[in-house]
């Protein structure tokens, strides 16, 4: 009885050893997977919090929260068992997909370069509509989540692509973890985001000097910070898009770019590795991508489609609660009064 009873410990305590060495290769293969995305993050991060610029700051927090619970939905319920199914039974295609997203991330990297000069030269803006409540409401967190959407399928492909080597059970719990943590990575730095400038009105208003210029302090700094997010944002995007399209052509289709790459990191830096091969190799992917997105916005411009303009409104609400949609070049106003 006791020899069985002992041989029942072995087997609980192999049992946990196993359940722990695979928590820690789900860790490990989420954190791998999660970090390749890091472009798409910072972007997904950069752009969401324009959807609640110029709202009541009592609506803030509860879009952002339906904005997240629709980015979950998108991954969880569509992109991760879609990725799944194509990893497990059509591999090759990821490469290709991967591709595509990375020809999306230049292209939407250089358009916001293309559209911040031309905004230069011409800042005439159409006329605003005008939604009120619900409808309103429903409309932005129906335009934001279905931006990310995009941005939520680049990840998982970009996070999937990391650990396909892996089984499927353990890919799918992977990719599982990489999306909930992504996801509340990116909206909970969203609402710290948004809220910055309450707080610093609200600390603006206390009776101590020094908070009071603490408060006003963040406020003021708060348009530069998002102004910075979003330049980060353009940069990440075209790093990343360019990098993945230049293995992606070197993979399948041609070799002649990145060898190209290899061989200007190498006259310069030598052929020594460090942060400088780095900097030179992740400066030539930026670059390819620029141009690679340049073409691809140069192709749309020609096609008898006008791309939408949903992705260049602002949303303003009036005391009475009516959401008016203008261009976003109308955006000169700070969302709250200055404190």
């Amino acid at each position: 009885m006791a020899t069985g009873l002992i041989a029942l410990l072995d087997d609980i305590a192999a049992l946990a050893r196993v359940t722990a060495a695979s928590l820690d290769d789900i860790a490990a293969g989420a954190a791998k997977a999660g970090s390749k995305a890091v472009g798409v993050v910072i972007d997904d991060t950069a752009v969401t919090p324009q959807y609640v610029d110029g709202l009541k700051p009592s609506r803030e927090l509860p879009i952002i929260k339906r904005i997240f619970f629709g980015s979950l939905r998108n991954k969880l319920l569509f992109i991760v068992p879609v990725a799944l199914v194509l990893s497990e039974f059509i591999p090759w295609l990821l490469t290709p997909l991967l591709m595509l997203g990375g020809t999306y991330l230049a292209y939407e990297g250089a358009h916001k370069i293309i559209e911040k000069v031309r905004r230069g030269k011409d800042t005439k803006s159409d006329a605003p509509a005008a939604v009120k409540g619900k409808e309103a409401e429903d409309k932005i967190v129906k335009e934001a989540t279905t931006t990310d959407f995009i941005l939520s399928a680049e990840i998982m492909v970009i996070s999937l692509n990391e650990v396909t080597d892996e089984v499927f059970w353990m890919r799918a719990i992977i990719l599982i973890v990489v999306a909930i943590g992504i996801t509340a990575l990116v909206y909970g730095t969203v609402a710290l985001l948004v809220k910055m400038d309450d707080a610093g009105v609200w600390l603006a208003k206390r009776e101590n000097t020094v908070v009071q210029k603490f408060g006003r302090g963040l406020f003021a700094a708060m348009p530069k910070v998002m102004s910075a997010i979003t330049a980060i944002g353009t940069v990440a995007m075209l790093w990343v898009g360019g990098h993945i399209v230049l293995v992606g052509l070197e993979e399948i289709l041609w070799s002649a770019p990145y060898d190209l790459g290899h061989t200007i990191t190498t006259a310069i830096a030598g052929t020594g590795g460090g942060f400088f091969v780095w900097l030179l190799d992740t400066m030539y992917a930026m670059a390819f991508g620029l141009i690679w997105g340049a073409i691809v916005v140069g192709i749309i411009a020609l096609l008898p489609v006008n791309r939408g303009q949903d992705e260049d409104t602002k949303f303003e609400t009036d005391d009475d609660g009516t959401v008016h949609i203008r261009k976003r070049s109308d955006a000169t106003t700070p969302p709250h009064p200055h404190p």
